[in-house]
């Protein structure tokens, strides 16, 4: 255990829809929902002003619809996240070149091994605070964006520490205070406690860290098994001794689920299957990779485990290509009896994406069918989804989704605010300038292309 507080973590806030607002000023102070438009689409990141409707990140983008009705619905703009983070990380690496970054938006630091690392053994907390507050005013210097801030003697507190710290804020766990903490605090927020283990824990009859933390390491590990049951152990008393690893090669990406009631209907088990492949693509994208192969795990009833998988001619991190390739997978394993666990995973990393043309035709479709998914009500259109057949041909009409970034001959840069029966409205404004106009426009004019983000600040 460090006698000082030097592991620095620190998670940006509402990242993708803060910078969203960043780039578009007539969003500032308004509530921001980023994720899939279609049909089946899930929020990916729900600024604070909507967070207060109840909407959160992995929501179904229906249900966060009829909670936040007048929100703006964005789709994601990867390459602008990506610029900004890198920003961001540059940042970091001025504080210590043990920087461990978890996704786009968040990250460790050992401060210990940096240039302050010296002054920290006998300055102590006092300096390890005043570094995390200039860090968290560079941020908002540089790409005009806020970060929480967490930090502790283990990794496990720091992150602790900075969803405290949540939003726009700091909070350091000082040696000592380890376990005051913890002993307040549900299993859940364990690493490695998820639902299942959550489940075991609470038919044991803890459900508090405090529990945990008294109960013998043996019982612990009767429960969970030898490995998985010391090391919750070791948690819940506060002791984590994993280092902070500045270069992590990833070899793949997977989520999975177990379920608490073995899944029968098919319909079902392929809606299950549809959210873990659009979760595996968020964190494939947040971590900036694309990969080739994609993998399905499945555990039936029996707790027999299969694996299927397929490999595509060049890495993809688009969520249609994997979405189909999943379900492909799952056609080819008999699901009666019903299924325990479902997982899905890419591996075969890069950090490049070279779609085939397949691959692009698919993903046209997909636009399409959000596109029209978009035309309710709201959008001032028709609801219901065309189908799309890949064999089939390609619609001549360009597609506007909103978010997107768009150029007029004559006015400039702008953002698609809306499309459907044939218009597109376009807000005309720049991350530096005021709130700008909104003009409507055919949606095959001429003088409109689509655009490359402009970058935010010095996130360039």
């Amino acid at each position: 255990m460090r006698a000082v507080p030097s592991i620095l973590h620190l998670d940006m806030d509402a990242f993708f829809a803060s910078v969203e607002q960043a780039s578009k000023p007539s969003l500032r102070g308004k509530p921001v929902i980023v994720g899939g438009l279609g049909a089946r689409g899930v929020v990916s990141t729900a600024s604070y002003e909507a967070r207060r409707f109840g909407v959160h990140s992995a929501m179904a983008m229906a249900q966060a619809r009829r909670l936040a009705p007048n929100a703006a619905y964005l789709i994601p703009r990867f390459e602008l996240y990506r610029q900004v983070s890198d920003a961001v990380m540059a940042l970091l690496r001025e504080l210590s070149p043990l920087v461990e970054p978890l996704s786009l938006d968040e990250a460790f630091v050992d401060l210990a091994a940096g240039p302050y690392g010296e002054a920290l053994a006998t300055e102590g907390a006092e300096l390890a605070r005043a570094l995390g507050e200039d860090l968290r005013a560079d941020i908002r210097s540089k790409v005009g964006l806020t970060g929480s801030v967490g930090l502790s003697t283990t990794k496990f507190l720091a992150k602790i520490a900075s969803e405290q710290a949540k939003p726009d804020g700091l909070v350091l766990i000082e040696a000592g205070r380890e376990r005051e903490v913890l002993d307040t605090l549900p299993v859940r927020a364990l690493p490695g406690v998820g639902p299942a283990t959550e489940e075991t824990l609470r038919r044991a009859g803890l459900s508090q860290i405090r529990e945990v933390a008294g109960l013998p390491q043996e019982e612990l590990v009767h429960l969970l098994g030898r490995a998985h049951g010391a090391g919750v152990h070791a948690l819940a008393l506060g002791r984590d001794d994993r280092p902070v690893v500045a270069e992590r090669d990833a070899k793949s990406v997977s989520v999975e689920d177990t379920f608490e009631v073995d899944l029968l209907d098919r319909d079902h088990i392929v809606g299950e299957l549809e959210r873990l492949a659009d979760r595996c693509v968020r964190r494939l994208r947040a971590a900036g990779r694309s990969g080739r192969t994609v993998v399905v795990k499945i555990r039936r009833f029996d707790f027999s485990t299969l694996t299927r998988s397929e490999t595509l001619p060049a890495p993809t991190d688009d969520p249609l290509v994997i979405a189909q390739m999943a379900r492909r997978l799952l056609d080819s394993v008999e699901l009666l009896g019903g299924i325990r666990l479902l997982g899905v995973g890419v591996t075969g990393l890069a950090d490049w994406t070279q779609e085939d043309l397949f691959a692009q035709a698919l993903r046209e479709g997909m636009e399409e069918d959000a596109a029209d998914a978009e035309e309710d009500p709201a959008y001032g259109g028709p609801t219901g989804p065309r189908a799309f057949h890949p064999g089939g041909a390609l619609p001549a009409a360009r597609r506007w989704a909103p978010g997107q970034d768009v150029e007029h001959t004559e006015l400039g840069h702008g953002w698609v605010q809306g499309s459907g029966v044939g218009r597109v409205t376009i807000r005309f404004e720049t991350p530096t300038g005021p709130v700008g106009r909104v003009r409507t426009f055919a949606v095959e004019d001429p003088e409109l292309s689509s655009a490359s983000a402009l970058p935010l600040l010095g996130s360039a």
